[in-house]
This record gives C-alpha cells, structure tokens and sequence, in this order.
C-alpha cells in the first residue's frame, strides 16, 4: 500500500493539497476597507530602550533596573483605581539614582492602540509627577503624533490625583483618537504602580498627599487662613 502511494505521488497521479492558511484581515471602520499587509505589519521605531532610559534620567548618576511583580490582591487594586482590567502580571522598572537619592521612576508600556500595541516610556519624577513621555514603537498606520512634545508635554506635571483622561485634562489629537486613549490609559497605570509600590512605602503617596490636604482644610475652617 506504501509502495503504491509512493509511487502515486511521483507520478504526479496524486498530490496533497496545501494547507489553507487565511491571512489576517483586519476592517478599519474609519477607512471602510481592510488594511493591507503593509499596514497590518507596520513597526515604526522611534527609540531604543536604552536611548529612552538616557532622556528620562539625563543628570542620574546611576540607573539601575528591576522586576515589579504585582500579586492578584494588588493587581485587583490597581485595576480599580485606573477603571480598566491588564493582562500583565509584572513590569521592569528602571530607578535612575544620583547618590541616596532616588531621581525617578521609568516603565515602557505596551498597550492597545486601534489595532496593535504601542510601546512607549513614561518618567516619574520622586514626588509622583510625569516628568518625560517618549513614544519607543508605534505599529498602526495613523496616530504616531503621540510622540510629538507639543502633544505629550500635557502629561508632564500630571500626578496619580490627576484624572488624565481624554475630554478632562488631556487634549485630544483629531484622527488618533485611540493612540492617545492607549497613551492615556498606560500613564495613568504608570502613576498608580510607582504611587503603589514605590511612593506609599516611603510616605510620599497619595493617601499622605491627601492626608495632608485634608488636614490644612480643617485648620483653615478654625483659624480662617
């Protein structure tokens, strides 16, 4: 039986038919049509890593990197505080370091565009602020003006306390709409890790920022000043 399929398949009196593997097909609402290969496979680099990291702690004497691991119970809390649910599970966090003082935080995030991820780095100054936005990757068509300062720079000075959401303390970009919600939504994420994990334990937080606040109220309703 070996010997006559054998034998079918040189002769060319059998064939095995191709595996029919579609390609990916992705409808752009807003341009009415699919994208094409080209676009689907777009990878525009900006930055290296590296080259980020370098412009988020310029004057940093040291730059040193480590693993954030985010356990459920927290990972749950996160979610609540950003209104949005994320997948990952841990995140590389750079500490740049002039002496014993801590310069600033730097994530990169990966989050969904229109289509695919963006990849982008965020600064976090010592007292919990966004101090630079640098878009690394960015993978649709439309939409990369995120990485231009005269839109990022509205992050810059933006806290955890900060709604930063679209139509409330962000401008939006007409046309990329979904780049900067991504962006958006990655900071907000950003500030809330480092408020979490790096600002509370220290006392600098939001709990002792608001502590703080609602204190000076009080005395201001006794005293008048």
């Amino acid at each position: 039986m070996m010997a006559l399929l054998l034998l079918l398949i040189l002769t060319g009196s059998f064939a095995i038919a191709p595996t029919n593997v579609q390609a990916e097909r992705v409808w752009d609402n807003e341009l009415k049509r699919y994208l094409t290969e080209q676009e689907m496979s777009m990878a525009e680099v900006f930055l290296s890593e590296e080259e980020a990291v370098k412009l988020m702690f310029p004057k940093s004497e040291h730059i040193r990197k480590e693993l954030l691991t985010v356990p459920q119970d927290k990972k749950t809390l996160i979610e609540s505080r950003i209104g949005w649910k994320f997948p990952e599970e841990s995140f590389e966090v750079y500490i740049g370091e002039t002496g014993t003082h801590i310069d600033g935080y730097a994530l990169v995030q990966n989050t969904i565009g229109k289509h695919k991820p963006m990849t982008y780095m965020v600064g976090v100054d010592a007292h919990g602020l966004v101090s630079n936005v640098e878009l690394l990757v960015f993978r649709e068509a439309r939409g990369s003006e995120v990485r231009t300062k005269r839109f990022n720079v509205q992050y810059e000075g933006k806290s955890v306390l900060d709604p930063v959401r679209i139509n409330k303390d962000i401008i939006n970009i007409s046309g990329a709409t979904m780049s900067v919600r991504s962006m958006t939504a990655g900071i907000k994420r950003v500030l809330v890790l480092v408020d979490e994990f790096y600002l509370k334990p220290q006392g600098h937080g939001s709990d002792t920022v608001t502590a703080q606040k609602t204190d000076k109220g009080f005395f201001k309703s006794i005293f008048g000043n």
